[in-house]
């Protein structure tokens, strides 16, 4: 899932727990979004401020204040991010309370993983932050993957690719903006280490770029030594 615009979806995690976020972090980084942390509520209402996030995952008990009375600081900034909470609290009365206050979701913990991506993908749905059409489509400057009828185009012009192409291109659209190294792509891509040879993600980046940039402004992009990042055309 990704922001209207084709960038990444910025999402703001507000827990005391070092562990609980660092697990969601690489949850969430793997969909392709941006995560910022704050382990208690002056930290998170002055990065709520700044980065103004998409959607925020916010705990009731923090170590300075409760995410009930940090929910409304964060709605007197700006009303439009959906917040879901993420809390030990899991009785009734709990529940009630948080989703009166102005939550649009609530979840207990121990939690899933998967659960709690489904839960934000689609309170981002709900708040039209996103492209619809089930989510097949990806956006990213001019190029539009689909991901149900394996159409590639840029600027209007289809493009074709083989399946390997595809996958690849599919990874890179779904980081816009997002460095990728050769190991992360082999492990994604084609799922294992291809004998360590990284030379064959240089390949197909060459094949893509051949048939995504060739005579267009670039939008694949090599960082020397890391890996490689894909962005709109400036």
């Amino acid at each position: 899932m990704y922001r209207a615009d084709g960038t990444a979806i910025r999402v703001l995690l507000v827990d005391d727990e070092v562990a609980l976020t660092s697990l969601v972090s690489l949850a969430l980084a793997y969909e392709g979004w941006v995560v910022e942390v704050a382990h208690d509520g002056a930290s998170a209402l002055q990065r709520y401020r700044d980065q103004r996030p998409d959607v925020v995952v916010l705990d009731i008990m923090l170590p300075d204040t409760d995410g009930i009375r940090l929910l409304k600081q964060l709605r007197e900034v700006e009303q439009s991010s959906p917040t879901l909470f993420l809390t030990a609290r899991d009785s009734v009365d709990d529940r009630i309370i948080g989703l009166t206050a102005g939550g649009d979701d609530y979840m207990t913990k121990p939690f899933s993983l998967e659960e709690l991506v489904a839960r934000l993908r689609g309170l981002l749905r709900r708040s039209m932050m996103t492209t619809s059409d089930e989510d097949s489509r990806i956006v990213v400057g001019d190029l539009l993957l689909d991901e149900t009828s394996y159409e590639v185009n840029r600027g209007g012009d289809p493009i074709a690719l083989t399946t390997t192409e595809f996958e690849l291109l599919r990874y890179l659209m779904r980081n816009p903006r997002r460095v990728l190294s050769r190991a992360q792509i082999l492990d994604r891509v084609w799922n294992y280490d291809f004998a360590g040879k990284a030379s064959i993600v240089d390949l197909y980046v060459s094949y893509l770029r051949k048939k995504i940039d060739a005579g267009r402004p670039s939008m694949i992009h090599t960082v020397r030594g890391v890996g490689y990042v894909l962005r709109p055309a400036e």
